[in-house]
């Protein structure tokens, strides 16, 4: 089954590299994030990172995808309303990990979590999400050491070293 799993990752890789559409993934639901990030100088950049409100570990801003819409405005609501801010976000996705949602309940949903980098253009003092979570931004290579998902950490390192083609 997991290898399944990293199969179907690798083919959708490769639509997306074609410009192809990726496939849905029948056993995990499909979810959306921000990966957030500017400019911190010359040559390095810096990433949004936020809380979880569960278990306060270190997140990018995600979540589900509203009925008829896009899955790269899905990402940038998604980062208003959890982390406060806008900006440009790509049209494709930048990546994509997979994790278990843990719900209240404590029934784990699979989810294939696809990532699109925003250009943060306006970080607000009050969003909606504001009292339930902490931001912080820090470089980027250090936000792939914060997180725990092995596959968004490696995305983050590839970010790290790569953020100038990746978000284009």
């Amino acid at each position: 089954m997991a290898e399944d799993g990293a199969l179907s990752r690798i083919l959708n890789q490769l639509r997306r590299a074609v410009g192809a559409a990726p496939e849905p993934d029948p056993v995990r639901a499909e979810q959306v994030a921000a990966l957030v990030w500017r400019k911190a100088g010359k040559k390095k950049v810096e990433v949004l990172l936020i809380t979880s409100r569960g278990t306060g570990r270190w997140i990018l801003p995600k979540g589900w995808i509203e009925t008829g819409e896009a899955m790269a405005d899905a990402a940038a609501r998604e980062a208003w309303e959890e982390a406060g801010v806008e900006g440009s976000v790509t049209e494709q996705p930048v990546g994509t990990y997979d994790y278990d949602k843990i719900e209240d309940d404590g029934e784990a949903i699979p989810c294939r979590t696809h990532v699109f980098a925003l250009a943060v253009t306006r970080q607000a003092k009050d969003w909606p999400e504001r009292d339930e979570r902490e931001r912080k931004w820090v470089p980027a290579a250090d936000a792939a050491g914060m997180v725990e998902e092995p596959e968004l950490t490696a995305l983050l390192d590839a970010f790290a070293t790569g953020w100038k083609k990746m978000a284009a």
